[in-house]
C-alpha cells in the first residue's frame, strides 16, 4: 500500500513542477484507473484535501527556492562578466569588424530543416542562412555547423567537414 502511494506522490511532485499556477487536485491529474490503483478512491475528500495541500506547499517551497537560485545566478553572472571598456572607435561602431575574438566564438550547431530557395536554408532554430557561393550539398535533414571566420564572416561545416563555403545570416 505504501509503495503505490509513494509512487503517486513522487510522480505528482514532479508533475507539479511543470503544472499550472493553481494545483487542480489529484483527481484531475490521475486517470480513474490510476486513482483506484493508488487506493485513493478509499480516502475521504478531507484526506485527499490534506494531500493536495501538502503538494501545493511543497511546490511553493520549490518555486521560492528556484527563484532564489535564479537571482543568485544572475548576480554571479553580472559580477563575473568583464566590464566593457570600449575604445573611442568602438563607441562609434568602428572598426566595423573586431577580429580579435572571432576564434573564441562557439560554433552554431543546428539541423537544416528545408531549402528556402536558391542558396537559402532554414535551421531548426528558425534562423535563415544563405551561401555566398552555390551550395552543392544536400542539406535538408543534416546536422551542420556554422563557424565564425575573420572580418565578420561565417563558414559552413557539413558532417564535420569544412566546406570552405561562406554563409551569411539573413534572419
Amino acid at each position: 500500500m505504501k509503495s503505490p502511494l509513494f509512487t503517486v506522490f513522487l510522480v505528482l511532485s514532479v508533475c507539479t513542477g511543470f503544472a499550472q499556477e493553481t494545483f487542480p487536485g489529484l483527481k484531475a491529474i490521475l486517470t480513474p484507473a490510476q486513482w483506484e490503483r493508488a487506493g485513493l478512491d478509499r480516502l475521504t475528500p478531507d484526506e485527499i484535501g490534506v494531500i493536495d495541500a501538502a503538494l501545493i506547499r511543497h511546490q511553493a517551497t520549490l518555486t521560492v527556492k528556484h527563484q532564489a537560485e535564479v537571482v543568485t545566478a544572475r548576480k554571479e553572472a553580472a559580477v563575473a562578466a568583464p566590464a566593457a571598456n570600449p575604445s573611442l572607435l568602438q563607441r562609434f561602431g568602428l572598426p566595423l569588424f573586431d577580429d580579435s575574438d572571432w576564434r573564441n566564438l562557439p560554433p552554431l550547431k543546428a539541423k537544416v530543416t528545408k531549402w528556402e530557395g536558391g542558396n537559402r536554408f532554414l535551421l531548426d532554430n528558425g534562423q535563415v542562412w544563405e551561401g555566398y557561393e552555390p551550395i552543392t550539398y544536400d542539406l535538408p535533414g543534416k546536422e551542420i555547423e556554422i563557424q565564425a571566420r575573420p572580418h565578420g564572416q561565417f563558414a559552413l561545416v557539413v558532417n564535420g567537414v569544412n566546406t570552405t563555403l561562406r554563409v551569411m545570416r539573413l534572419r
